[in-house]
């Protein structure tokens, strides 16, 4: 009977900002037999002339699955209901849902959240655990609410970390992760078997949104904060800085133990090296403005007068 449960999707499963996705979660519910009657997504990233097309909305023309993209969810509050959908899924909206449009779903809306909530609630997760250099994290199955990451957890997965991901690697890991536990959870919620545990508010910490100028590098932070940064700030908004008068973004690096003034660039034995405030960073691959990325064997011979 759960397979021929109605289902609403919403989001477009970029967990994180300039990531990319083929929609798994979306997929999996498809293969395993729901009836998924409509994808709700991001109008303004399905519109915009400088973003990528949504790799979701593919797979729902794919099985003539109609794509909803309306400003604001209440818009379309009249032609959700008509759906009569029993349940919504939502991975990575992007808006706040409002409570007349969960209330429209007997069984809710189950959410996939990136992170061990309540710790890291809000739009940057997996940034945010990058940039914290955390050891370990999770995925959240949850009810969703109105308010931000707030509702209550059905079942949440620990994920161990190596401090090397980058963002589309940890992003491709827990969306995986959590596909596997919305499939889990998905028929014990349609037969109300289960029922969710309510966060912690006290122990909640809130991610900001990122800015364009958070990928400016200052070279006066410790080695290890920027190479945090160049993995955290990867596709958007990226780590750039100038050697002299050229742009170029950060794309690989690694931290060494040495100590020079902050800023110092050097190639010493065929490597591009950058001091920080403490210690400094080999720069294995980056790219100047205009140009693909590079090896730094590549830039250092063919930039030498920006060195």
């Amino acid at each position: 009977m759960n397979h021929l449960a109605k289902i609403i999707f919403f989001g477009n499963e970029r967990l994180a900002t300039g990531v990319t996705t083929t929609a798994p979660t979306l997929q999996a519910l498809i293969s395993a037999g729901y009836n998924v009657v409509a994808v709700v997504s991001h109008f303004e990233q399905a519109n915009s002339r400088k973003s990528r097309g949504l790799e979701i909305a593919s797979v729902a023309k794919e099985h003539n699955i109609p794509l909803l993209l309306p400003h604001k969810p209440a818009e379309i509050t009249d032609q959700l209901k008509a759906y009569g959908a029993e349940v919504g899924v939502l991975v990575a909206y992007g808006k706040i849902v409002p409570q007349t449009i969960i209330d429209i779903f007997p069984k809710g809306i189950i959410n996939i959240h990136p992170s061990a909530l309540p710790k890291h609630r809000g739009p940057t997760p997996i940034e945010s655990i990058i940039l914290s250099g955390e050891t370990s994290t999770a995925v959240s199955v949850m009810q969703l609410v109105s308010a931000m990451d707030a509702g209550p957890v059905y079942v949440q997965e620990q994920v161990q970390l190596t401090g090397q991901e980058s963002k589309q690697e940890l992003s491709d890991k827990l969306l995986a992760i959590g596909g596997k536990l919305v499939l889990d959870v998905l028929p014990k919620v349609l037969t109300g078997s289960i029922e969710p545990t309510q966060q912690d508010d006290t122990q909640a910490t809130f991610d900001k949104l990122l800015q364009k100028q958070d990928g400016l590098i200052d070279w006066t932070k410790p080695a290890q904060q920027i190479e945090r940064e160049v993995r955290a700030y990867a596709q958007w908004p990226k780590s750039h800085t100038r050697f002299k008068d050229l742009d170029v973004v950060i794309t690989q690096a690694r931290v060494v133990e040495q100590n020079e003034k902050a800023g110092k660039v050097v190639v010493r034995d065929k490597e591009l090296i950058v001091y920080c405030g403490k210690d400094a960073l080999v720069i294995d691959k980056l790219k100047p403005a205009g140009k693909p990325q590079m090896d730094a064997s590549e830039f250092i011979n063919g930039y030498k007068k920006y060195l």
